[in-house]
């Protein structure tokens, strides 16, 4: 029996001994499928919608309006925290994560058979972002509730290393979508510019499935059976948590500022500027990301794990810390010129310096929240960051860079977000380290 196992075993909140694990595994796959959903759309941004879907530009504008087109997914997200947070602080969280799933995975392939601007003109652009607009409304409403069933599924003095879990989900997503489009990269430009493009977006339906069906088995979070149990839920937990808890959504906010701005300029960025300003081979800054991508995926659940002994805020300030040290390190790394050098700085900051933190988002945002307002406060925290950060961060970097013609300009945008992370978990409420950490101990739901 593993030490996972045993854990579980003892916790009074698991009558099953697998329980906690078999959730959060599920949320993990859950999350794994809405994410690679909602990344391919990043790497085709940088590698495709420019060239198809913004036909007539220059290649700086064409490049613009394609980040801006996967930025708007963003501006839908809070809406989707705030739809989805209502409902699953007041009907159950498990509903919610199957209509996030397949509404999702819709989007993505009709994303797929879109007609491109030499077919249909105007409306190709205009289609390509009303669907990405329902992309962000969908994953809105998946983080919370993913998080949430793995971290109120948890046993005591576990929530770090569960909660990790749906964590992972980002950049196991991140190295599928990478995986698919470095396949289809390797085909001929008129091939992968003709159909190749699309074979990533069509895939989708099957992960879907195959999330469906294991998000089915899972029974609903004991913290929502005991909000029902001792009939507490709100009429308006969005107002109830905007009312008590505002500082903590602010908090929250800036806390995952540097988190999503460096994700998405490693995922999709930093692919567009390595083949175009510096010269990297197309496959070989794709093979990058996705090296960095299974190193993350491999680390969070470690430092999830570390964070139920020495403390999520203390983890996560480490990650905040190590991610503004890790900039201009990773940005000379990217100027060699050096595919390999290439690598080696996404998974600086990808796959090293960011798990600290994003290893330990769940259970530190969620646990910030009492369970009657829990889906909500986590979800619209998480999502006002997504808007303030990574949605327009690609953009921001191209925009920055095109003005100055100097990757110094990309480098201090990333490091003033990473001392905004800093500055906001510090503020966080609660100890630091150990004594932190013997209050995670005491965690029920």
């Amino acid at each position: 029996m593993t030490s996972i196992d045993q854990a579980a075993r003892r916790s009074p909140q698991a009558p099953a001994a697998t329980k906690p694990l078999t959730v959060a595994v599920a949320s993990l796959i859950g999350t794994t499928v809405e994410y690679y959903d909602f990344f391919i759309f990043g790497t085709a941004a940088a590698l495709v919608f420019p060239k198809l879907f913004f036909p007539g530009t220059d290649a700086l504008t064409g490049t613009l309006l394609s980040f801006a087109t996967l930025g708007v997914g963003f501006l839908a997200r809070p809406l989707g925290g705030v739809v989805f947070g209502h409902f699953g602080d007041r009907v159950g969280r498990k509903k919610m994560l199957v209509i996030t799933l397949l509404g999702m995975g819709l989007a993505t392939v009709l994303i797929g058979i879109l007609p491109t601007y030499a077919t249909i003109g105007v409306a190709a652009p205009i289609l390509l972002t009303l669907l990405r607009l329902v992309q962000g409304f969908m994953v809105g409403g998946e983080w919370g509730g993913a998080t949430l069933m793995a971290v109120e599924h948890a046993p005591a003095g576990r929530k770090g290393l569960f909660g990790a879990f749906p964590q992972m989900g980002a950049p196991a997503g991140t190295g599928l979508a990478t995986g698919a489009f470095l396949v289809a990269a390797m085909l001929p430009d008129d091939q992968f510019l003709a159909w190749g493009w699309r074979v990533p977006f069509l895939l989708s339906a099957l992960l879907v499935l195959i999330g469906l069906a294991i998000r089915l088995t899972v029974e609903e979070s004991p913290a929502f059976q005991a909000v029902q149990a001792e009939d507490t839920a709100h009429a308006l937990p969005i107002a109830v948590a905007f009312r008590h808890h505002w500082k903590a959504i602010l908090l929250i906010a800036g806390t995952y500022l540097s988190q999503g701005v460096l994700a998405y300029l490693c995922m999709s960025y930093f692919v567009n500027y390595g083949t175009k300003a510096v010269g990297i081979p197309r496959v070989e800054a794709l093979s990058g990301v996705l090296v960095a991508a299974v190193i993350a995926t491999v680390a969070y659940p470690i430092f999830g794990w570390l964070s139920d002994f020495w403390g999520r805020k203390t983890m996560y300030l480490l990650g905040a810390v190590l991610m503004a040290v890790s900039v201009f390190p990773a940005l000379a790394l990217i100027n060699s010129g050096n595919s390999l050098l290439f690598a080696l700085a996404i998974t600086l900051m990808f796959g090293i310096a960011m798990p600290p933190a994003s290893g330990v988002t769940g259970p530190l945002f969620s646990m910030v929240f009492p369970k009657e307002v829990r889906y909500s406060g986590a979800s619209v925290g998480y999502t006002i960051s997504q808007i303030a950060g990574p949605a327009f961060a690609p953009t921001i970097a191209t925009a920055l860079y095109g003005a100055t013609h100097s990757s110094t300009s990309v480098g201090a945008y990333m490091l003033i977000v990473c001392l905004i992370s800093v500055v906001s978990v510090a503020l966080l409420p609660g100890p630091w380290g150990r004594r932190e950490a013997a209050l995670q101990q005491q965690e029920v739901h």
